[in-house]
């Protein structure tokens, strides 16, 4: 595919965050001008790279507004939200105000100010326990966490005002993200994660005492969840291209981002105790709430759609990846570790 004749000016909401830091990267590497929204909720001012940071919360629709409204932004990628399963089971009013009311708002504004172009962060949590092996994007969307039924009600709203507005989208449904900048320059560094492979290496690291598998018992190989793990930066090189595909006038469209093959828990553990040669102190404990069996993406579509190559599918370079951004964190590199 073609890059766009010009360089975009481009939104980047949640650009302070862990997916949303690497898309800036990659963005500003393509020439873009790029503005990153974030509230540092979650996100570290030193993620920002080769871009303006504007500290904004999107629940402040008078901030939002004028960010909109005086920067001429030929598109926005929308990365801000929350996305812990178990927190969102636990406090549901957070996600459906963060990650359904806010995601309204600034879709709604997108159409008010002429930005004709959306990339939207989703999540495979739309689809539920579809009871497939692997998932593609016609499944029923039936979410059993308000996570997922938060992201799904973004992706109805946003379907809505593209289709009053004339807007064109990509919404992009996320399987399960690890991994980091080959620099270890950005990486996940989200306070209280609970992302298995980083809690893995936070404890390989020793900056957590040990780690609990949530559930032994699932219909699976191994009694343990199995989730498709993608390189961030295949996640971010998607958006890219999705922007791309929308620049040059290419149709809306939804699409998986994962590599179409799943890993358990205890595989990823195996993984990580091959790549730090830590042994990993585990415990055993009860399925988490809201946690399906198998999610796996049939990918077709985003290959077919937008020539979407993944270049890093290999589970130990996703780890080892992630471990060295991890080494730089506990090592107090001072532009890391002083934000953690």
């Amino acid at each position: 595919m073609t890059r766009p004749s010009r360089s975009l000016r481009i939104l980047v909401t949640g650009g302070a965050g862990y997916i949303g830091s690497h898309i800036v990267r990659d963005l500003a590497a393509a020439g873009h001008a790029v503005t990153a929204l974030d509230n540092l909720y979650s996100g570290h001012r030193w993620a920002v790279l080769g871009a303006e940071l504007v500290e904004a919360d999107l629940g402040d629709r008078a901030r939002l507004e004028s960010v909109l409204g005086d920067s001429g932004f030929d598109a926005v990628v929308h990365c801000a939200g929350h996305i812990w399963v178990g927190e969102s089971v636990a406090n549901p009013g957070k996600y459906y105000f963060n990650n359904a009311a806010n995601a309204f708002r600034l879709f709604d504004l997108c159409a008010q100010y002429g930005i004709r172009h959306v990339v939207f962060s989703s999540t495979a949590a739309v689809y539920g326990q579809p009871g497939v092996a692997v998932i593609d994007e016609d499944q029923p969307l039936a979410p059993i966490n308000p996570y997922g039924a938060s992201k799904l009600m973004a992706e109805r709203a946003l379907q809505d005002i593209a289709a009053a507005s004339g807007i064109r989208f990509a919404i992009l449904r996320y399987f399960n993200v690890a991994g980091a900048d080959a620099a270890a320059r950005i990486g996940e560094a989200t306070p209280d994660n609970s992302h298995l492979i980083k809690v893995a290496l936070e404890t390989a690291a020793g900056r957590r005492s040990g780690m609990q598998v949530n559930g032994t018992d699932y219909p699976t190989p191994d009694g343990t969840c199995i989730r498709d793990y993608v390189h961030v930066d295949d996640l971010a090189a998607a958006h890219i291209q999705a922007l791309d595909h929308l620049a040059n006038g290419g149709d809306s469209l939804i699409a998986n981002c994962g590599y179409g093959r799943g890993y358990s828990v205890r595989q990823v553990l195996d993984a990580v105790e091959r790549v730090t040669g830590v042994a990993l102190p585990l415990r055993f404990g009860e399925r988490r709430p809201g946690d399906p069996a198998i999610l796996v993406a049939d990918n077709r579509r985003i290959r077919e759609r937008l020539g979407w190559q993944p270049r890093h599918a290999d589970l130990d370079a996703i780890v080892a990846s992630a471990w060295r951004f991890e080494q730089a964190l506990t090592s107090g590199r001072a532009d890391l570790a002083k934000s953690a």
